[in-house]
């Protein structure tokens, strides 16, 4: 098994304050981990989530460099603030705001042109689930990417794997059943290039807590994960951060 830096990141959605934000620089500043700590914040705390010295991303960014689009995100301008990932394709942006693979694509490469790191969402919905189809959804979602920008845009990137049914539920899949889903990519990919199927880092998220991050993070396939509420509680956060390994 290839040597992968594990890492753990915390997707505040949209929650969290300025003093939540000073919290966690505390927390998180006086430990030290063997994974990769990342901050995804609401777009209006990047700037100061860096200056306290935290690894930052954004929760999406537009696939339009500037222009007429109130409300985006401008890569560019999340990058100059010290923004250095960035979520894209998250499931919440493709049922709420209609992302289709293409869109996600598109924003997928403008990130990496803007010198963002997108981390890559893909996951199956529970209907997906039931009816045996998730290997095909994951898939479709992935080759969107690899279409449009080639197998090589991945070196530079992160996937997380996130079954739609267990984001927020508090449903989890067992660490079997996401290792199985996570293997599942990294032979995807190891069709086309061996050597990114052996180096690039897959995320579990899903409903993941201090109490089942270890065990999920110790699966061969499963490079860290994706945080949602947990991430918003600087303590139990903490101790998600000291289960993954480098």
């Amino acid at each position: 098994m290839a040597t992968r830096k594990q890492i753990v990141a915390g997707n505040w959605k949209m929650n969290g304050s300025k003093e939540l934000l000073s919290q966690m620089s505390e927390t998180l500043n006086s430990e030290s981990f063997q994974a990769d700590v990342i901050i995804f914040p609401p777009a209006m705390l990047i700037e100061q989530a860096v200056e306290k010295g935290l690894t930052v991303g954004t929760q999406s960014v537009s696939e339009y460099k500037e222009g007429a689009y109130t409300g985006e995100i401008q890569a560019s301008l999340a990058s100059s603030l010290g923004a250095t990932y960035t979520l894209v394709g998250h499931s919440e942006r493709r049922a709420l705001y209609g992302e289709s693979d293409e869109v996600v694509a598109n924003k997928f490469a403008h990130a990496q042109e803007q010198g963002l790191t997108p981390i890559l969402c893909v996951g199956e919905t529970e209907e997906e689930r039931e009816s045996e189809q998730t290997e095909e959804a994951v898939a479709r979602q992935i080759n969107a990417v690899i279409k449009k920008l080639g197998i090589a845009a991945l070196a530079n990137s992160v996937i997380a794997y996130e079954p739609v049914w267990a984001i927020g539920t508090g449903k989890t899949a067992s660490p079997e059943q996401a290792q199985a889903v996570h293997k599942f990519i990294r032979n995807l990919l190891s069709e086309q290039d061996e050597q990114i199927a052996k180096t690039l880092r897959l995320l579990y998220g899903g409903s993941v807590n201090e109490k089942n991050s270890e065990l999920l993070f110790a699966q061969e396939d499963i490079d860290g994960g994706l945080i949602g509420g947990a991430s918003l509680k600087p303590e139990n956060f903490l101790s998600i951060c000291k289960s993954a390994k480098g």
